[in-house]
């Protein structure tokens, strides 16, 4: 039998920010009914480092097995404090390879990144990133380690020039809160378009400037918004970067295609 359930894929190092960016991946697989699978890439001069074949094969042998435990010793307490099923994939080779691979093969509905330091994870870095856009049509998720997504709790959601959602996935995310939703739009003039969401929204229209991203960042801040939904589309970013806009804006985002 097929199954028709959402698949999230929550890509991470085993970094201290990691549980974090698992425990925002378990929020959104609550809300939906998703199935959660954990993806990390071991490059392999991270494993194997001048030594003969033989001695290779021992370290790679044994790298894999305590990297493993280190992953079923992160996900287990956040599998079962939320009662959760998470399942792990650990493979060693080229990150954009082996994502690209993981993607093909796997179709996941849904792609959720961490974000520290203003910057997206480095284990993925800048290009990676890059490639995840243009590689995953669906939906990408970009967490905050200061705007977590914490499973069970009511999220404060914001659109960022986006006049509707475009998916039952992203329906069922915004109906799963009875908090107002905030609209942040930057315009070329005077002129907004209305969202239409069947639900009270507090709309915000920024005038296009050097400062928009920053300024949209501050009210993000003291709207407490702890998941943007961002429009990717070019002609909805208002030729802004979709780059500056996930460096800039501090809380998580959404970005819907």
């Amino acid at each position: 039998m097929k199954n028709n359930k959402c698949k999230i894929l929550v890509l991470s190092d085993l970094n201290k920010t990691t549980s974090n960016t698992i425990k925002s991946g378990v929020s959104l697989a609550k809300i939906i009914g998703a199935d959660i699978n954990f993806l990390y890439v071991k490059k392999p001069t991270e494993v194997v480092k001048n030594e003969n074949q033989l001695s290779a094969v021992r370290t790679m042998n044994k790298d894999y097995l305590s990297t493993n435990k280190k992953i079923k010793d992160l996900i287990r307490p956040i599998s079962e404090n939320y009662n959760i099923n998470i399942n792990h994939t650990f493979t060693v080779g080229n990150l954009k390879n082996e994502i690209g691979k993981y993607i093909d093969d796997n179709k996941p509905d849904i792609v959720i990144l961490g974000k520290r330091k203003s910057k997206v994870i480095n284990f993925i870095g800048d290009n990676i990133t890059q490639f995840i856009l243009k590689k995953h049509k669906g939906i990408i998720v970009i967490v905050d380690d200061k705007n977590v997504l914490e499973p069970n709790k009511e999220l404060h959601i914001g659109l960022f020039n986006s006049t509707s959602a475009n998916s039952k996935f992203t329906d069922k995310i915004i109906n799963s809160t009875q908090k107002s939703l905030k609209s942040f739009k930057i315009s070329e003039n005077s002129h907004s378009l209305k969202d239409n969401l069947g639900k009270n929204t507090v709309e915000y229209v920024f005038t296009k400037g050097d400062n928009v991203i920053k300024n949209i960042s501050n009210y993000l801040s003291k709207s407490k918004i702890n998941l943007l939904f961002v429009d990717r589309k070019k002609e909805n970013l208002i030729n802004t970067n979709i780059k500056d806009v996930i460096n800039t804006l501090d809380c998580s985002l959404l970005l819907t295609t």
